[in-house]
Parts: structure tokens; C-alpha cells; sequence
């Protein structure tokens, strides 16, 4: 059976470029929406004030549905493109461990939004995040250890500087993009 990982389920090119902008677009919205619950002659602020962390919880789900989304045609693609299989036991694997990935960051930032620990969801969902990135990586994909580590960083300064969330956010999502440029199919 060939092992087709490496071509499905990549974050090479316009995959990378389309995660980027969701990371990118999610930092925003995220932003808006607790900007505008702080300000109170904001039309917002009646919609999202009761809804704060509902309307961030769908903003993570909506960004991880078109990340998958996104992984899932570009590699149905590619895979109809080289006429080989989709689905074998590396890419349900790799599978497996996205999806198991996903619920561990999903319950550690619920249990952090629970526990009231505001300040350590950024830093915790990209050490997460960087973790993913290196488990779903294989022999072919090592430049992905450059975002996992770009991620940890990233924590790191979230960790020292709580209100840099925003910005960790938006450098993560230009660097999907950059990565995309850099690494070539």
C-alpha cells in the first residue's frame, strides 16, 4: 500500500496559506468580541455580553471545522490528482491523532475558562497546538518542527506577557502563510 501522507493532509501551499487566515481571522474576531464587551455603547455589547465565552468557544470550533475541512478536500485532491488512495492506516493514524489532539485542547482550554485562569489559554492552547504539529508530523514533513517551535515561543512570551495573546495569535497565522511560501510542494 503507499504511504501517501506525506501528499495528503500536508500543510504545504494554499492549505497553509487558508489555516493561517483562519488563525489570523479567529485572533480578531476573538478580539472584537471582548473588546466590544468592555465598551457600552457598543451595539455588541447586549448580543455578546451574557455569550463572552460562547461566542469564543464557537469561534475555536468554527476555526478548527475549516482547518479540517480544508486538510481533508486539499487532500482528497491530491490524492485523486497521484490516483492513490485516501485513506490507509498512515493517514487514519494521523487521523487519530488530530482528532484526539483536538479534544485535549478543547477540554484543557474548558477547564482553564472554568478554573478562571484566563490568562493561560493563549500560552497552553499554543504549546498544544505546537505539540500537534509535531506528532502529525513524519519523515517527510520535519519543517513542520518550525511552527511547532514557532508556537512554543510563542507561549512562552504569552506566559511572560499575558496581553500578547492577541498578537501570538496573528504571528501564528502569518506564519502558515510564510510557511506556505518557503516550503514548496
Amino acid at each position: 500500500m503507499n504511504d501517501n501522507i506525506k501528499n495528503n493532509f500536508s500543510l504545504k501551499g494554499f492549505t497553509s496559506i487558508l489555516i493561517g487566515a483562519y488563525f489570523f481571522l479567529a485572533g480578531f474576531f476573538i478580539e472584537t468580541v471582548l473588546k466590544s464587551s468592555l465598551i457600552e455603547e457598543n451595539p455588541l455589547t447586549n448580543l455578546v455580553s451574557d455569550n463572552i465565552e460562547t461566542s469564543i468557544i464557537v469561534i475555536v470550533l468554527l476555526v478548527f471545522l475549516f482547518s479540517s475541512l480544508t486538510l481533508f478536500f486539499t487532500g482528497k485532491r491530491n490524492a485523486k490528482k497521484l490516483q492513490v488512495q485516501l485513506w490507509n492506516d498512515q493517514t487514519k493514524i494521523a487521523l487519530k491523532k488530530y482528532m484526539l489532539a483536538f479534544v485535549v485542547i478543547i477540554t484543557s482550554l474548558l477547564i482553564l475558562i472554568n478554573l478562571g485562569l484566563i490568562e493561560y489559554i493563549t500560552p497552553t492552547f499554543l504549546i498544544l497546538y505546537g505539540l500537534l504539529l509535531f506528532l502529525v508530523k513524519n519523515k517527510g514533513q520535519q519543517n513542520l518542527l518550525y511552527l511547532a517551535s514557532l508556537s512554543v515561543f510563542l507561549a512562552v512570551i504569552c506566559f511572560l506577557i499575558p496581553t500578547y495573546w492577541a498578537s501570538s495569535i496573528s504571528i501564528l497565522g502569518i506564519a502558515h502563510v510564510a510557511y506556505s511560501v518557503v516550503v514548496k510542494e
